[in-house]
C-alpha cells in the first residue's frame, strides 16, 4: 500500500463510524495493491524443482589449497561418529524427463545401451561409454538420438562438474526408461462416437559410472537355476501358519 492511500484510508476511517463503511471502503483501496502481489507466489514449475535422481550429484568437497595435489574424482563420505573416511567410485546422475516417445519403445533402446551379449551366451556386462555412443550411431530411431544427446550431456557434467581426467573412462552402470505424463484427448469417429487417445510422454534415467565395466559373469547353467528356486522357495515366509 502506498502512503498517500494509507494517509487517505485513516481520514475516511475518521469520519465514517460504522464499521461496516470502514470494511468497504478498506476493500475498494485494497485491491488495485493486492493484484501484483499474485505474480510473486512461486510455483513448483516457476521454481524448476529438481527430482529426487538429480538429487544425488548434490555433493560438496571443500575447497583446495594452493599446494594440494589434483583431488581424484571419487566422493568421500566422512562417518561422523567414527574417525575414517569411505572412498567410492564416482556416480554421475542425469535425466531427461517428458520426452515426447513411447516408454515401451524407450526401454529396448536404454536396455541396448545398459548390456552387451557377447557370442549369443547368456552373461552380460555393461557398456562403456565408447560403446554405447557408437551403438547409437548407427541406431536410426527417434529415441536413440535423444539418449545420444543425453550420454554426451551426461559425459559433459562428469569432465565440467564432476573432476573426471578422462571422459572415456566412464562406463554405464544404469539405464532404464519410465512413464511421464499422458494427456487424453478424443479420437472422433463416424457415427457420432468417438475412441480416447493418449498423447504419450517418457522419462529417461542413466547413471554413470567411473572406471571399466565390471567383468562379465559366467552363464547360469539350468541345475543353477534350479537350485536358486528351491532355494527361495525354501526361504519364502507363510504367514497365518503354525
Amino acid at each position: 500500500m502506498l502512503q498517500w492511500q494509507y494517509d487517505c484510508l485513516l481520514a475516511w476511517s475518521s469520519r465514517i463510524q460504522p464499521q461496516r463503511d470502514f470494511k468497504i471502503l478498506s476493500c475498494r483501496l485494497l485491491a488495485p495493491c493486492s493484484v501484483p502481489l499474485l505474480s510473486t507466489i512461486h510455483t513448483s514449475t516457476s521454481l524448476g524443482e529438481i527430482g529426487r535422481w538429480e538429487k544425488k550429484n548434490r555433493v560438496v568437497y571443500p575447497p583446495q589449497q594452493p599446494g594440494e595435489p589434483r583431488r581424484p574424482a571419487v566422493r568421500t563420505h566422512l562417518d561422523l561418529f567414527s574417525v575414517y573416511c569411505q572412498t567410492v567410485e564416482l556416480e554421475i546422475y542425469h535425466c531427461r524427463r517428458d520426452i515426447k516417445y513411447s516408454k515401451d519403445k524407450m526401454w529396448y533402446l536404454a536396455k541396448l545401451v545398459r548390456e552387451i551379449h557377447i557370442y549369443r551366451l547368456d552373461f552380460i556386462r555393461g557398456m562403456t561409454i565408447d560403446q554405447a555412443l557408437a551403438q547409437l550411431e548407427f541406431n536410426d530411431k527417434k529415441g536413440a538420438k535423444v539418449i545420444k544427446e543425453v550420454l554426451l550431456e551426461a559425459q559433459e557434467m562428469a569432465v565440467r562438474k564432476n573432476n573426471v581426467e578422462f571422459k572415456s573412462n566412464l562406463h554405464i552402470a544404469e539405464s532404464f526408461s519410465g512413464k511421464g505424463h499422458y494427456l487424453k484427448r478424443i479420437r472422433y469417429h463416424g457415427k457420432g462416437m468417438f475412441g480416447i487417445m493418449d498423447k504419450v510422454k517418457c522419462h529417461y534415467f542413466v547413471k554413470l559410472v567411473e572406471g571399466p565395466p565390471p567383468p562379465p559373469e559366467p552363464p547360469k547353467t539350468g541345475f543353477d537355476q534350479a537350485k536358486e528356486y528351491v532355494q527361495q522357495l525354501r526361504s519364502r515366509t507363510i504367514i497365518n501358519t503354525l
